[in-house]
């Protein structure tokens, strides 16, 4: 059994991107909130790659012969990289949705449970795998199987059904944000919405890793690895280049702080005054309630902050502090009290659910409904068929 170590500058920019990339990921978890599920699935697909690419590098490197337990331990979160893509646009957009999610992650637990079957094979055989994939012109083992490692045959085709996989989900992904952009009378290559800007350069990237991956397995063949650290080196650089708009973001420079200073509760050394947070306050309400900022179906923090010239983070703490709600709550509220002044002066009942969900600046039906449900215990057609029946 041949132990090389072999250590590159590729390998060196993949190791640090791997820390990199799940010590962000914690970040974006961690700010998961019950109206931003995107932070979640970005958080869950940084982790996932940052394992991921781990693995690759110590095939790269070869240490993986050091621990051959957890040989191929990375192939079931193939599967799931493509829906925590398409879920993480679809929640970007219209972050008020309700989704059977769990469902798009079927295939990656069905492939989990595949693997078990490998995950049980003895060292030698782990070994082989290895090589096979990494040193073809290496010497294998003589080993005999005492149990299949893939009973439905179905493994040497993982890359083949992978790539059909990532095909679908951003062909679906794709036609979303296309969609999203045309509904906003603006194009792909000019917009100037910063979501829109954020999802678009985000998909790009994808389809460039997918673009690696297909030219890689053409190249060295579907069932070889020897390529993916190309992949591999493209994704630490996304994550490189996550963690830099991350913390170009951050008011952290706006205000004193140490590099020595531990975590500190939210909000207890912001720099804002009572009098700045009022003038805050003064201008979320004349957007609001003067430009009707809510009324913009791709409504967000961040957007909002620039209307009135803030910093995301002040604009956040001031809705919390001074109206002891989030921002989704906020929003749904001025978006429910605007339906309702509709339904009101609405008393020939012309208006549909589905007008009146797009006037208010909802995404769909069903997220008006539920908004409107849970601030007033009525559905909308519930509400307005009480007011008629006065």
């Amino acid at each position: 059994m041949r132990t090389d170590i072999h250590i590159g500058i590729f390998d060196v920019f993949i190791f640090l991107g791997v820390f990199q990339g799940l010590f962000l990921s914690l970040f974006f978890i961690k700010n998961f909130q019950k109206n931003r599920k995107a932070n979640l699935y970005q958080g869950l697909l940084l982790l996932l790659l940052s394992l991921t690419i781990f693995e690759e590098w110590l095939n790269n490197t070869g240490y993986i012969v050091k621990v051959l337990p957890i040989t191929n331990f990375s192939e079931p979160f193939n599967f799931a990289f493509a829906p925590l893509f398409y879920l993480y646009v679809i929640n970007s957009l219209n972050p008020e949705g309700k989704r059977h999610e769990w469902a798009h992650f079927v295939f990656a637990i069905f492939w989990l449970f595949m693997m078990v079957f490998q995950f049980i094979q003895p060292d030698d055989i782990k070994y082989n795998s290895y090589i096979h994939t990494k040193h073809p012109d290496w010497g294998t083992l003589k080993v005999a199987y005492k149990i299949s490692d893939d009973p439905l045959g179905i493994r040497p085709y993982c890359n083949q059904l992978l790539a059909v996989q990532f095909i679908i989900y951003f062909s679906l992904s794709i036609n979303v944000l296309i969609k999203k952009i045309r509904s906003v009378g603006q194009t792909v290559f000019n917009t100037d919405n910063e979501l829109l800007i954020v999802l678009r350069n985000t998909t790009i990237h994808f389809l460039l890793i997918l673009f690696i991956f297909l030219a890689i397995k053409f190249y060295f063949g579907m069932r070889s690895d020897i390529g993916d650290y190309m992949i591999a080196a493209y994704i630490s650089f996304m994550i490189y280049s996550t963690s830099y708009q991350v913390l170009n973001r951050s008011d952290y420079f706006s205000q004193p702080g140490s590099f020595l200073s531990f975590p500190i509760i939210k909000y207890q050394k912001s720099s804002l005054s009572e009098e700045n947070k009022e003038t805050i306050l003064f201008k979320i309400r004349r957007e609001m309630e003067g430009n009707s900022y809510f009324t913009n179906n791709l409504a967000s923090l961040s957007g909002l902050a620039k209307q009135i010239n803030e910093s995301s983070h002040h604009v956040s703490q001031v809705i919390n502090e001074k109206l002891n709600k989030n921002f989704f709550e906020l929003l749904a509220s001025y978006r429910v009290e605007y339906a309702k002044k509709l339904i009101q002066k609405d008393k020939d009942s012309k208006l549909t659910v589905e007008e009146l969900t797009d006037l208010v600046g909802y995404n769909s039906k069903s997220s008006f409904n539920n908004a409107f449900k849970t601030l007033t215990s009525k559905t909308p057609s519930e509400y307005r068929k009480l007011l008629n029946n006065q």
